[in-house]
């Protein structure tokens, strides 16, 4: 039972929440995912919050469910280095947070519908302006 008390690793909580971010913006449910990998939602669930550690094979099951490539998933990740470096880090996980949110969610679904990119540039304007207003 210790192992249940363990803290999950930053690289699989992250990797959890970059699925469950992808699958959210696709409007796919954690029952639908686990029904095109042929787990239960429970395992989707624990694969998301980083509990249960997901495996390369199942990685690339699920990077092909919802249509990205495996490296979409490390993206961002704590102590990846590299060209990122440690600044962005932050700035990541707050974009991933405000996307993973219900307003971030339906704001970004309802902006991705919107044809016109010079509709969509005014609404970043007006979005900047209400922003700076506080």
């Amino acid at each position: 039972m210790a192992e249940s008390k363990k803290k999950p690793n930053p690289i699989d909580v992250h990797v959890g929440g970059r699925i469950r971010l992808r699958r959210n913006v696709l409007g796919m449910s954690q029952e639908k995912l686990g029904e095109h990998l042929g787990i239960t939602f429970q395992q989707v669930q624990k694969y998301e919050k980083g509990t249960n550690r997901v495996g390369a094979s199942r990685l690339q099951a699920i990077a092909s469910i919802l249509e990205v490539p495996v490296s979409y998933f490390f993206e961002g990740a704590p102590g990846g280095g590299g060209a990122e470096g440690f600044a962005e880090d932050s700035q990541t996980a707050y974009v991933v947070d405000f996307l993973s949110s219900t307003e971030g969610l339906l704001l970004n679904r309802a902006f991705a519908r919107i044809g016109d990119p010079k509709v969509r540039r005014r609404i970043i304007d007006l979005v900047r302006t209400l922003a700076d207003d506080e």
